[in-house]
């Protein structure tokens, strides 16, 4: 059963579980609606501090070829050279800087790497529960929002619509649904 209750003492390493983890998006389209979509291949591992929660550190890497916005055409594009450009990025990194707040909710600030920019970036973050898995490991789980301007990674692909405005927004929502297994 999951607890939200405070860590106990010690260092340690928790792998992100690809299959339990989701890596989400959200922009706005012709001004007028929102497409969403998600990254399904992500890693990484997260070292825990348990003593001084605020020394733990987080570091994701997103398979960028992995995109689905249930719309292969979109997709395609997404994954070409007017956007991610996989070929030359195929990856999105985030390396965990710092950590503020106690260990329920905090603010995880870090270096957000996307189409060869590194801008920092804060997630508002919520401890969503630790517990034990029916194998016998240890599985801990994290939310994590945010935004990012596309723009501000070189991401600048766009059409100017004949009523005004553009196809695509800049801000960007990120959500973060991160499932663990401890080492």
């Amino acid at each position: 059963m999951a607890t939200a209750t405070q860590p106990s003492a010690g260092l340690t390493t928790w792998k992100i579980d690809p299959a339990h983890t989701h890596v989400e998006f959200a922009v706005k389209h012709m001004m007028i609606s929102t497409v969403k979509g998600r990254f399904s291949e992500v890693t990484g591992e997260i070292t825990l501090d348990e003593r001084t929660f605020a020394n733990s550190k987080v570091n994701i890497d997103v398979n960028v070829a992995s995109i689905d916005t249930r719309e292969s055409q979109r997709d395609t594009h997404l994954r070409s050279g007017d956007f991610f450009d996989v070929e030359k990025f195929p990856a999105i990194t985030f390396r965990g800087t710092a950590i503020e707040g106690p260990f329920d909710q905090f603010k995880l600030t870090g270096d957000l790497t996307i189409h060869g920019v590194t801008r920092p970036i804060t997630l508002d973050v919520t401890h969503e529960g630790r517990g034990k898995d029916p194998w016998g490991g240890e599985r801990i789980g994290f939310s994590g929002t945010g935004k990012i301007k596309r723009s501000d990674f070189g991401l600048t692909w766009n059409a100017v619509l004949e009523t005004g405005g553009f196809l695509v927004g800049d801000e960007v929502k990120i959500s973060l649904d991160i499932e663990a297994v401890k080492q």
